[in-house]
């Protein structure tokens, strides 16, 4: 939120959405999106799920890959909610990492719009903008 915030990005953490539930739960549990970022896609607003797993969660029963266990998280988090965001015109952001370090492919690109943003905003004469470059 901190990056975000100094970036000039408008974002809420833990915001009420109205539509992210957990199915395990059913349709009465609404959940937050951990962090909104208003107008982040093409007008949309971005619904971003953090998600951290331990590369050597299961260990035992798959052996260890590099990076598998942060893809196959990024995964289970777009299958359970992006369609919920797309359906209510917002758009979603997995955000996965794992403890040692790797981030999945969503995550990147998030992080790397991120720091055009703090570029374009911080290299202007005018000091700081506070738009989003796609």
């Amino acid at each position: 939120m901190d990056i975000l915030r100094r970036a000039g990005i408008s974002a809420k953490k833990e915001a009420p959405v109205n539509f992210l539930t957990d199915p395990s739960e059913g349709r009465s549990t609404l959940r937050p999106a951990d962090v909104l970022v208003f107008g982040w896609e093409g007008g949309k607003h971005a619904c971003v799920d953090l998600t951290g797993v331990s590369p050597l969660a299961r260990f035992r029963e798959n052996g260890f890959v590099a990076g598998q266990a942060v893809l196959k998280a990024e995964s289970k988090k777009v299958e359970k909610h992006a369609k919920a965001c797309e359906d209510n015109q917002h758009a979603f952001v997995p955000l996965a990492f794992d403890t040692f370090g790797s981030l999945a492919r969503e995550a990147v690109r998030f992080l790397s719009r991120v720091q055009r943003v703090v570029h374009s905003n911080f290299s202007t004469p005018q000091g700081r903008g506070l738009f989003l470059v796609d």
